[in-house]
């Protein structure tokens, strides 16, 4: 009998182990469900992504600033935020196989038994939903008991509201103006999955933008447009994102409208980033719960307000996942297939592979010269000098190296090298001197090629 095909993300689960982007933790210990690591070419996407993103939101704008809070911090923090009480998912047990699973979400479940299928369709009765919560709880002392109970912290949200003060005070600021961070979150998921679409620890990338209540609509559409066209701006096909508004009783317990930016992937569309409009919900209830008044005051209309908040928020794990799947083409040329990852330069986790085209007549040696010049300009760089030079491109082709420079004899005795595209497969041969400035232009000037759907997708 012959073996099933795998699915697209089985393919993209493959290339990731293969390649060095994600392992499975713990492994040789049989793994955990949902967690996993980052190798070499997954630490650098992540990287990428998570400077563009930075870039993006802080660094390309004057009203917005950086903050870097802690993980674990007073308890109350959670109950005042409503998170103690109120996040939480529905949960129904399958009393057959023993499986726990969201009851919001069967349809994207499967069966541990019969995968084939989804809950309850098994021959297994369903209980009653009934209420989880995601906080992950830790003790924090050496004695453990009520008074030590802390929390893993669900979103990094809560530690920006927390220095709203300190920060417009530090600042000098006032609104309009955002907080940004990035950092570790975790939720007790019933349901990971989906590879590292969602897990229980992830890297979450949060903005607060504090606005008065006048202008909170227009900064609403303002960033939701905004979030959406910085996915494009990086090479994610248009075709395959939207930007989708929640129904009322889809909003969080915080908010009061949210928009979601989706992305069609291999099992259906799932949210990439939502921007939520939190209101005034989190300053209030810190303020009620503290003792603290977290208000604004104008010191030139004499107004005191309590700003309403715009959230853009998003995971970088999942981010990277999803210029992954969407970079990943399988071309067919005349005489095999071409795996090619069409990585944005800027996200990329390599941007230029040099090789010598043969191991000998001084090559290797002025190939690793200017490697190593072009490290110093802080491009990310790969050295390979094993196989023919073919193979060597399509290496590079398969882990989304945008540019590969081949050091030949004509570099020994005219100062020039071949740079080969990685999109086209077109070669250009270049001055040596004049090559960071070549890289740094064609980096500026990339757009994504004509998408070919992937064999599965």
């Amino acid at each position: 009998m012959a073996k099933p095909k795998p699915s697209f993300m089985d393919t993209i689960v493959s290339l990731c182990k293969r390649r060095g982007f994600v392992f499975q933790a713990s492994e040789i210990y049989g793994g955990i469900g949902n967690t996993y690591d980052y190798g070499p070419l997954g630490v650098e996407l992540l990287r990428r992504v998570r400077e563009a993103w930075w870039n993006g939101v802080v660094v390309e704008r004057s009203d917005v600033v950086g903050l870097d809070s802690a993980i674990i911090q007073n308890p109350k923090v959670w109950e005042v935020s409503g998170h103690v009480g109120g996040f939480s998912d529905p949960m129904v047990d399958c009393k057959k196989c023993k499986g726990r699973f969201r009851a919001d979400k069967l349809e994207d479940a499967k069966c541990p038994e019969k995968p084939s299928k989804q809950p309850g369709q098994c021959d297994g009765e369903l209980t009653e939903p009934r209420s989880f919560n995601l906080m992950f709880k830790t003790n924090v002392g050496p004695v453990e008991g009520s008074g030590s109970v802390a929390y893993l912290r669900p979103e990094t949200a809560q530690g920006i509201f927390l220095n709203f003060l300190n920060v417009m005070n530090a600042g000098r600021l006032k609104p309009p103006f955002g907080i940004a961070q990035i950092g570790k979150s975790f939720r007790n998921e019933i349901t990971p999955g989906n590879f590292v679409f969602r897990t229980r620890e992830f890297e979450q990338a949060e903005m607060e933008f504090f606005v008065p209540p006048a202008d909170y609509a227009q900064w609403f559409d303002h960033w939701k447009n905004a979030r959406y066209e910085w996915y494009k701006q990086y090479g994610i096909d248009p075709a395959k994102l939207r930007l989708r508004d929640h129904e009322e009783d889809e909003l969080a317990h915080y908010a009061d409208r949210c928009g979601d930016v989706e992305y069609e992937y291999p099992f259906g569309w799932g949210e990439l980033e939502g921007i939520a409009g939190r209101t005034d919900y989190d300053l209030k209830h810190h303020s009620e719960g503290s003792g603290t008044d977290l208000v604004y005051f104008d010191p030139q209309t004499k107004e005191k307000y309590t700003p309403f908040v715009i959230e853009p928020a998003g995971g970088i794990n999942r981010m990277a996942l999803t210029f992954l799947i969407d970079a990943y083409e399988e071309e067919q040329l005349e005489k095999d297939t071409r795996v090619v990852l069409h990585f944005h330069p800027e996200i990329a986790p390599i941007t230029v592979g040099v090789f010598p085209l043969v191991k000998k007549d001084g090559m290797p040696e002025k190939a690793r010269e200017i490697e190593g010049e072009l490290r110093r300009a802080r491009m990310a760089t790969f050295y390979d000098e094993k196989g023919a030079i073919g193979r060597r491109y399509r290496r590079q082709d398969e882990v989304g190296t945008p540019f590969c420079v081949t050091v030949d004899g004509d570099t020994l005795s005219d100062g020039v090298v071949t740079v080969r595209e990685r999109d086209s497969m077109e070669q250009t041969t270049v001055k040596v001197a004049d090559l960071r400035a070549y890289l740094e232009g064609a980096m500026r000037t990339w757009k994504r090629p004509e998408r070919v759907a992937p064999a599965g997708a």
